[in-house]
């Protein structure tokens, strides 16, 4: 990864290239951000300058991901069948493929990548043993070795006590580039031993003009998208590759809230959500979030609608000439809170492998009730 490919970011790319230039390099260093921030990206250019310098084929070799002294730890899945703890260097060849496509992409995709997005992947002990034995070899070319561990949050505590033993006494000439999206989940030990780097979301501006230049679409489109995006290039790819599920989400979106609003007066409509939650839990966990996801805008939207802010309404339901301003009448003050709280807890226990039958049914239930509250 290059510099001049990371979306925006400017400053924090200045701190960084002058980081290298002062010698200023801390050992240990965890970048904290959402990985449609560009953490990765901005890692993956950050080590390639660290080990090259300004060397134009060791740069190609680390923008290619081959570089002997750029060493690449992720989360892996293991082989059931085996019973084999898999370790990073198992899935290199793949990893490798996933980043130089899009290294905006997160773990969730990575799984998808892999076939396997009804599981969860670790960091496991064997492989942190992998990266002590590798870092105490010589480096290639006689200065830095880099490590990058993405997703550093899916340790377990005994993962994490073994790197913290090589954190505290690192071999010479050695950088430690941990990522996370959430530190809330990493020990405390290993959030002390490093120098903390906050990745913030992409500016809009950034984001439209790359938009543009990437998809060709048209300025006013692009704005819409980038706003929806909150400053992160990987959802704002998703709605782009994903308008073509547009009308389907829509769909079942209003499916839900129809039978929702009506289940209140006729208990047979509680049946079309039992129906509708056993649908939705054949999807893919990625289509299931971007579905939740959705979701939550819709509802955001509504009550804009409903507060007499259509200037501010960029996405309101048009399927099969859905009545958005009656709908929109339902979502109000005193419910929205609890329904984005749902819809958030659904998120959060999809994205950890829970039984979307369950997480779905329970939602779609729920709905009822907030949808039926009156506005105070």
């Amino acid at each position: 990864m290059k510099w001049d490919e990371i979306i925006g970011q400017d400053n924090l790319k200045k701190q960084l290239q002058n980081s290298i230039q002062e010698d200023r390099i801390s050992h240990a260093q965890l970048f904290i951000g959402k990985s449609g921030f560009g953490v990765l990206p901005l890692a993956l250019a950050y080590a390639s300058e660290v080990i090259c310098k300004k060397s134009e084929k060791c740069l190609l070799q680390t923008h290619q991901l081959q570089h002997p002294d750029l060493h690449l730890s992720f989360p892996t899945i293991n082989n059931s069948v085996e019973k084999k703890e898999a370790i990073s260097s198992d899935y290199i060849k793949r990893y490798r493929e996933f980043l130089l496509e899009d290294s905006y992409r997160d773990i969730n995709q990575w799984y998808e990548y892999l076939n396997e997005d009804k599981k969860q992947g670790i960091i496991s002990v064997k492989e942190i043993e992998n990266i002590i034995d590798r870092l105490n070899l010589k480096s290639f070319e006689g200065g830095y070795k880099v490590q990058i561990i993405w997703m550093v949050e899916t340790m377990r505590v005994e993962s994490a006590n073994k790197l913290l033993k090589i954190l505290e006494e690192p071999p010479a000439k050695t950088l430690f580039i941990l990522l996370a999206e959430d530190d809330k989940k990493i020990l405390p030990t290993i959030l002390s031993r490093c120098q903390r780097i906050t990745v913030n979301p992409i500016d809009n501006k950034d984001i439209e003009v790359n938009l543009r230049l990437k998809f060709f679409i048209e300025q006013e489109m692009s704005e819409t998208i980038a706003k929806r995006a909150e400053g992160d290039w990987n959802i704002a790819c998703k709605l782009i590759k994903n308008s073509t599920l547009q009308e389907e989400f829509e769909k079942y979106f209003i499916r839900w809230n129809r039978a929702a609003v009506m289940a209140p007066k006729k208990p047979e409509f509680l049946k079309e959500i039992v129906d509708w939650s056993l649908e939705i839990s054949t999807w893919g966990r990625e289509k299931q979030k971007n579905f939740l996801q959705f979701c939550a805008e819709t509802f955001r939207q509504a009550l804009l609608q409903n507060y007499n802010s259509p200037s501010l309404v960029n996405n309101p339901l048009t399927y099969e000439n859905f009545k958005w301003n009656s709908f929109s009448s339902f979502v109000h003050g005193s419910n929205i809170e609890d329904i984005l709280k749902e819809i958030n807890s659904a998120f959060f226990h999809i994205e950890r492998n829970g039984s979307a039958k369950i997480i779905f049914l329970d939602m779609g239930i729920k709905l009822t009730r907030f949808l039926a509250r009156k506005n105070e």
